[in-house]
């Protein structure tokens, strides 16, 4: 999404917009293991030309490895600020950098040949193919990209059905009765979990979740979190994970309260 992190262990949590910066200067010869994995500086994004500013953030930044939980009412900019994330849309002005790469310097093909290169996302509406196998659709990003393809070869002894059967056996979803199932057989909760395998297979540096705790009970939440903490630290993956739930903020490195920061929610845009 290890060793389950615990109080003690966890990095204390920081105020909603970091005032790390990286040495000016460093340029090129930076150590990239040792620069943000996202930034943000003067972001500006609206729907059309006239339109109200839907985000207007003057600087933040997410380190390699970090686990933060993003809150906010509607209208905030969640949704947004995921679409801008995962290169769909592109910032109307400011710079969004992630891996050291500006995505405004990107075409729109290229935002997603890099989407599937480094970014694994668990939709909100899961968007499962209904007529792929389970074991299929958590297979579906290494058809797209031959880097996860080879990382996921990697973890499964070059083997990506067995990388792929790993991955559900740790979500409780390796039942060999339902390896050919078709998604459409299974529960609500059952498609997430789903969804979560197919965000992770491959390593991606990056894991983006909406809401995905939102079809558990609250027995089965935290433990979820916990396992999605386990399978990112295991390759220092960052997590972004979008919540409504307040009861999920004591497990993550750092909250980021989008109404604070964003000032086109806050109305404080000229």
């Amino acid at each position: 999404m290890r060793v389950s992190p615990t109080p003690s262990n966890r990095a204390p949590r920081s105020p909603a917009v970091v005032p790390r910066v990286p040495a000016e200067g460093a340029g090129d010869h930076a150590d990239p293991a040792r620069l943000p994995m996202v930034t943000m500086r003067d972001l500006e994004f609206r729907w059309h030309r006239g339109a109200p500013l839907v985000l207007a953030i003057e600087r933040l930044e997410i380190a390699r490895g970090e686990r933060v939980l993003i809150t906010g009412p509607s209208g905030s900019g969640k949704t947004t600020l995921l679409s801008l994330l995962a290169g769909v849309v592109k910032a109307e002005r400011g710079t969004l950098t992630i891996l050291g790469q500006p995505l405004e310097h990107l075409s729109a093909v290229r935002r997603d040949h890099f989407r599937a290169d480094h970014l694994g996302y668990v939709f909100q509406m899961f968007n499962l193919i209904p007529y792929l196998s389970i074991v299929e659709n958590v297979l579906l990003p290494c058809r797209f990209s031959r880097r996860r393809r080879a990382r996921a070869g990697a973890r499964g002894a070059h083997d990506l059905h067995a990388e792929a059967l790993r991955l559900l056996d740790r979500l409780d979803m390796a039942e060999p009765a339902r390896r050919a199932d078709p998604v459409t057989r299974l529960s609500v909760g059952q498609q997430q979990r789903v969804a979560v395998a197919r965000a992770l297979i491959g390593a991606p540096e990056i894991l983006i979740a909406d809401e995905p705790t939102s079809a558990l009970d609250a027995d089965r939440r935290e433990s979820f979190i916990r396992l999605l903490f386990q399978e990112c630290a295991e390759t220092r993956m960052t997590l972004i994970l979008v919540s409504h739930d307040a009861s999920l903020e004591p497990l993550f490195d750092r909250t980021i309260r989008l109404a604070e920061v964003n000032r086109a929610a806050a109305g404080r845009t000229p």
